[in-house]
């Protein structure tokens, strides 16, 4: 069952966690799309809810047109992760992919854009880059970025209640906070990634104050190791080697602990 509906864009390890979480500005618990500044932007796009899809990546590649798309979902049934990984759907989440024509050769700060568009749209994460979402050390939702000629498609996954979630994986919530809540998320999302991209840019300030990364001992592979030490201009992580700052681009970076 589906509705379509118009809408507007509208020092120490401790001491840095402390001054991160600090920083962020949290939402109410429920935010509403129509509590957002941003849903009373002009830029227009057109927004698909469905109850299940097959890939929400794909619909809304499928249903783009003059004017961006946003297609959300409570379920995929064939959805994927970077790299296509396995798509687990948790017991409440939300998948939600905004389709776009994109002209720049760079793709990349659209990833990271996306990732701050998320920690907006829920007020309760911060960021593993380069944007993965995290309650506490546990991953609860991602981006997924497509490219397809002069298109993008910009996914998240999110979890938001999972009470048997399997080891290395979680949700935002610890209570169902119901039907309707992958809907209210979905939207603020969309609304805020499309005021990123139209109006803000890419928030590099905002970026780092979120990222979680920073200040920790990190791999990345094939046999990579070091200090993530900031964030360039262009979103490479800048990580420490040996005295020598490495910038790093692009593959599966993890979290050591110590």
């Amino acid at each position: 069952m589906a509705r379509s509906v118009p809408a507007c864009r509208a020092s120490s390890r401790n001491a840095l966690n402390i001054s991160i979480r600090a920083s962020v500005p949290k939402l109410p618990p429920y935010p509403r799309l129509s509590d957002s500044p941003s849903h009373q932007m002009a830029t227009p796009y057109f927004q698909l809810r469905l109850d299940s899809v097959p890939s929400t990546q794909d619909r809304a590649l499928e249903e783009l047109d003059a004017v961006p798309v946003v297609v959300m979902s409570a379920e995929q049934t064939a959805g994927r992760g970077r790299s296509g990984s396995e798509w687990i759907t948790a017991d409440r989440a939300l998948a939600v992919s905004l389709a776009l024509t994109w002209d720049h050769d760079d793709f990349r700060p659209l990833s990271l854009m996306a990732g701050v568009a998320a920690v907006r749209a829920t007020g309760e994460t911060l960021l593993k880059w380069p944007n993965d979402l995290l309650v506490g050390e546990t991953k609860v939702g991602g981006i997924l970025v497509e490219r397809h000629d002069t298109a993008a498609v910009v996914g998240l996954g999110l979890n938001l209640w999972w009470p048997q979630a399997p080891e290395g994986m979680g949700a935002l919530y610890g209570e169902d906070p119901g039907p309707e809540r992958h809907a209210e998320i979905g939207g603020l999302w969309a609304a805020e990634l499309m005021r990123l991209i139209e109006e803000e840019g890419w928030p590099l300030e905002e970026y780092r104050r979120l990222c979680d990364t920073l200040g920790r001992e990190v791999a990345w592979e094939p046999d990579g190791s070091g200090r993530a030490v900031d964030v360039a201009d262009d979103g490479a992580l800048l990580v420490e080697v040996e005295g020598e700052i490495r910038p790093i681009y692009s593959g599966e970076v993890r979290h050591l602990r110590g």
